[in-house]
């Protein structure tokens, strides 16, 4: 175990913000991470992602002394990521989106806790609306869990259902997933996990990585004692049919690749199954883009499948699922949409893995 207080040597952090064509994000948030990450070993680095607005000209006229990498087009989110995480040298990454306003003290809690305890890979602060700023925000919230067919949810929110924060969930905790909209990494295992899957280009994608982290037998942390907020959305639309596409061909790709052989022969037909009764519920409710979208999402696994059987084989273990910590052990579509459960704190404590 490593003693936080031995400063011989300094441990660096790089703070990376993923920018594309977002300038008026810059703008709004980025003087409050200008403000509160000025400490020994901590840079801000701003990655162009192939804006085609002002972004490089904004930063370089505002913020002249920040460093800049820019690449020629956009490579989507993990791609984008991989191609500056990969090249940089510093002990911890943390992944921030343009769109969050970060506090004071806001990196401290995430590398104390990577500095106290070798196990834990990545963390992630406590994650509230910019919007709304007594409620949770959606990627993210408190942290983020799996269930026993591989929808992904979080303390704090449910499927669209975002609790308001009243420090129900300010426990630190192991969970399952930490949300790329601020993820607090260790660089090495980054590397060793070979970074972000680029197939998935957006979307799913921290969420594969923390399960292929956990899979390597390190854990996850959520550390409520950082608190960011996040304003969502930015890139893509709550509704858009490309950002529906994405989350359910990623879901499927993320579960082909992670479940071990036995799981994966009864939860992906489960899922399928699913799958299909959200198309029906899209069709019902008049939302043509985002069925066609799920429907393109099947077909894009489908394609992509023979692909990945190579990627299973390059795992070296895939666990049993009720190993991981942040696990549910039920189906939260049953517990939101049936029992109406649509707090975290209404599920059964005895059904998730522990978190302490």
């Amino acid at each position: 175990m490593e003693d936080t207080h031995d400063m011989k040597t300094l441990k660096t952090t790089a703070v990376v913000i993923l920018n594309w064509n977002g300038r008026n994000m810059l703008e709004k948030y980025l003087p409050s991470v200008m403000a509160h990450s000025s400490q020994p070993g901590v840079e801000v680095i701003v990655a162009d992602n192939g804006s085609n607005d002002d972004s490089i000209p904004f930063l370089k006229g505002e913020y002249p002394a920040l460093r800049l990498m820019t690449f020629e087009k956009n490579h989507g989110f993990a791609g984008g990521y991989n191609k500056a995480l990969l090249t940089l040298e510093a002990d911890y990454f943390i992944l921030l989106n343009s769109d969050v306003e970060v506090t004071a003290n806001w990196i401290s809690p995430m590398l104390e806790a990577l500095e106290t305890d070798r196990e834990i890979a990545a963390c992630m602060p406590k994650i509230r609306s910019s919007v709304r700023n007594d409620y949770f925000e959606y990627a993210g919230a408190a942290g983020g869990f799996l269930d026993r067919f591989g929808y992904p949810f979080c303390r704090g929110r449910i499927f669209d259902h975002v609790e308001e924060d009243h420090g129900q969930y300010d426990e630190p905790a192991d969970v399952f997933w930490a949300t790329g909209a601020c993820l607090c990494i260790r660089a090495d295992l980054f590397k060793q996990a070979g970074g972000f899957d680029e197939r998935f280009f957006a979307h799913m994608e921290e969420i594969d990585l923390c399960w292929r982290l956990q899979n390597m037998g390190y854990r996850i942390r959520v550390c409520p004692g950082s608190v960011v907020y996040h304003y969502g959305g930015g890139a893509l639309p709550p509704e858009n049919p490309f950002k529906t596409f994405l989350n359910f061909r990623n879901n499927l790709l993320m579960l082909f690749k992670n479940l071990n052989i036995y799981q994966l022969l009864y939860i992906l037909p489960v899922r399928f199954l699913m799958d299909w009764l959200s198309i029906l519920k899209f069709l019902l409710s008049g939302r043509m883009g985002e069925a066609g979208a799920v429907i393109s999402a099947h077909w894009s696994f489908v394609l992509l499948k023979p692909g990945y059987l190579k990627l299973r084989r390059e795992i070296p273990q895939k666990k049993n699922l009720r190993n991981f910590r942040g696990f549910y052990r039920g189906s939260v579509v049953w517990s939101f949409f049936i029992r109406r459960r649509k707090a975290f704190s209404d599920l059964s404590p005895a059904r998730i893995t522990s978190t302490s």
